[in-house]
Order: C-alpha cells, then structure tokens, then sequence
C-alpha cells in the first residue's frame, strides 16, 4: 500500500501545547492547528508553546482566514513561528467557512483569499507586495526576525472545483479532494473501539459525536430551516435553537461547541446520526477497520491523514489511532 502520513488537529486551547509533545511522542508527523477567533484561542500563541516543548513534530494552520488578520501581520506571526520551530512550520488557509458564519457573514470569495496567499508570499520571500493599495514589505531589522527569504509551504483548503482547479496558483498543497499535481490532506474523525467494545456506545458517541452534528449544523446555516428539517432530528433541533433567539442572533447559537463538544441539544443529534452508522469522513471501528481506512485514503491519493479527535478523552484517541496506524 502507498505511505501515508498521519497527523492531528486540535483546536487552540489550554491544553494545545501539552498533547502536541503527546502527538510527538506517539509518532504523528504534524499536529494542525484550527482558526477560528469566534470559537477559541489565538492559534499563533498556541504553536509558540508547542514549538518551543517539541523538536521534531511538524506545526500547521488548519486553517487561517484572511479577514481576521492583515496580511503583514499575518507574515510576521508565520515568521515568528517558522523561527521558533526551526523550519517545521506549514500554513493553510481558506475562505472561513464556518468561522465566517458564526459571525453572520458568507466565506470570503476565491479572489480574496488567493490575492492573500500571493501577498504573502511576496512578504515571506522579501519582496515588495501591494497591501491596501501601497507597496509593502517586512522591514524587520536583521536579528529581530528571520531573514528572507522564508521557506514556509503554504497550503490552501479548497474543497471546491474551482478553488481546486486554481490552488497551483499559489499553494504548495491542499487540504481536500485529492489534487492531480499537489500533495493533498484529508481531514477524518474517528475512534478506535476497544475490544468487544459496542459501535453505539456512550463513549463512542461522545468521541465522534462533535464532527457528526457539524452536518445539520451547517445544513441550517446554509439552507435554512428545510435543509435542517431534512435530517434526522432536524426538526426538533430547529425549533428548540430557534426558541432560544430572534433570527438574527441564531447564528450565535448553532455552532456552540463546533468539533470539540456536544451541546444539551446536539446529544439527540447524535443519536438519530449514530443510527445510520459512521458519517462521511469518519473511521470507527476496530484497528484492523481503521488500517483499512488508512490504506483506501492512501490509494485514492492522499499524502496525509488529519486526524481530528475530540469527545472528553483526546490524549485516549491520540494514542489509539497512533498505533493502529503505526501498525499498518
């Protein structure tokens, strides 16, 4: 079967720093980082702790988004940790899907978001870039900074046709359908049962069931109240979030929790989701399954697994997806 990598991604919080040296320690080749400033902590704060506590772990975004932060202060955050790290750093980005609806906006278009990346990499390699309509460049006195030029991959999510179609303009990779000429991640849940252990569980369900409610959470934001209705417990979903606030605030409420905990009324989510089995993108099963899934993902040409923990016992899933996947 082709090699292919594993890695994780964790959200920026209390305990980033802590299960990066675990991730290190259980052999992963990189821990991605996600971004997303309505739903946690700062993520360049964050890697310079887990940068400075490991030595050969790869760091990552997964992803940045461009409205949050000026590109100039992006170039200096990416340089500050591509120092820190001594050159393990990757960063990624994307048009803040989910990050942009939880505020009530739309993602930012394709144009934005690669006029960004092509900014940055104008900054990171020296030169003079167009910020804001004038020119533009790190002035960063010799020894305050890195020196340019700096060798940072920068990888764009683009799930999309077209974002894919275009992502050579200025990526070195991609995270999602496989790409015909770049290395391309792929993003799975999961959890490794334990022997005898029962698929429907409560801890299986506390484990996945975080990424398995983002399906009818973005359903709602995206479609409104009949794509919800649609799913399986939708309906009742809907009417208790929208019991909760006036229209124009739900979107403070949908994506409480998103990917790492399960709000009071997401637990009958899960429920009706578990039902049906293992969601698109998710691996449950035994190690043997999960190898399995390891070596489809690696056929269909992925470079690397992004694996996405949560439920309460992250460190527990860490280790188990390590040594099944260490045992392929």
């Amino acid at each position: 079967m082709p090699d292919i990598e594993l890695s994780c991604g964790l959200p920026p919080g209390p305990d980033f720093a802590d299960l990066a040296v675990l991730a290190e320690e259980l052999g992963y080749a990189r821990v991605w980082i996600f971004g997303s400033s309505s739903l946690w902590e700062d993520p360049f704060v964050h890697l310079a702790l887990a940068a400075v506590r490991t030595t050969r772990i790869g760091l990552a975004t997964a992803v940045l988004i461009p409205a949050e932060r000026s590109v100039m202060a992006t170039a200096s955050s990416i340089a500050t940790i591509a120092r820190l790290s001594n050159g393990r750093f990757r960063a990624a980005f994307g048009t803040g899907h989910t990050a942009r609806m939880t505020t009530g906006q739309p993602p930012l278009r394709l144009n934005e978001l690669f006029e960004h990346v092509a900014s940055l990499r104008k900054l990171l390699a020296g030169e003079t870039a167009v910020v804001d309509g004038k020119p533009a460049r790190m002035l960063h006195w010799p020894g305050l900074a890195a020196e340019r030029p700096l060798d940072v991959p920068l990888w764009l999510s683009v799930l999309g046709p077209r974002g894919n179609e275009r992502a050579p303009e200025v990526a070195d990779g991609t995270i999602g359908p496989p790409h015909p000429t770049l290395p391309t991640a792929t993003m799975v849940s999961g959890t490794v049962l334990d022997p005898g252990e029962d698929p429907h569980s409560t801890r299986v369900r506390e484990a996945v069931g975080p990424w398995r409610v983002v399906t009818p959470h973005t359903a709602y934001a995206v479609g409104g109240a009949a794509a919800v209705d649609a799913l399986p417990g939708g309906q009742a979903w809907r009417a208790e979030l929208e019991a909760l606030a006036p229209e124009d605030q739900r979107h403070l409420l949908t994506f409480e929790g998103h990917v790492t905990h399960l709000s009071p009324r997401d637990v009958p989510l899960v429920e009706h989701f578990d039902a049906k089995g293992p969601a698109l993108g998710e691996i449950v099963g035994d190690p043997e399954t999960v190898r399995r899934g390891f070596d489809r993902l690696a056929g269909a040409g992925f470079c690397e697994v992004m694996y996405n923990p949560s439920g309460p016992d992250v460190a527990r899933e860490l280790r188990a997806f390590a040594v099944a996947h260490h045992s392929r």
